[in-house]
């Protein structure tokens, strides 16, 4: 899977609601990309802090909207989903 995948599939595979093949994938991108992985952990602390009923650390509030910001700013590219793919690229 490359980073826009797992954006889209991100929020479902936290939630426990992907299948196997799925959560595989994107455990497996989650391991080898960086960003994707700062990703998925500010969302699940943020998501503790709500089941606490608590308010979000706000360090990982801030490095959300930092995330949030650089992908306005520096949106993802083909060449970093190809860096961070587990499938090897399609020669055309």
């Amino acid at each position: 899977m490359n980073c826009m995948q797992v954006a889209r599939v991100l929020q479902s595979y936290l939630d426990g609601e992907t299948d196997e093949v799925t959560a595989r994938r994107v455990s497996a991108h989650l391991e080898d990309c960086r960003r994707c992985g700062l990703e998925a952990s500010v969302y699940q602390e943020i998501h503790n802090a709500l089941a606490r009923r608590t308010e979000p650390d706000s360090q990982a509030m801030e490095r959300l909207q930092a995330f949030g910001a650089s992908l306005l700013t520096d949106p993802p590219t083909a060449d970093d989903d190809a860096e961070h793919s587990t499938t090897p690229p399609t020669v055309a």
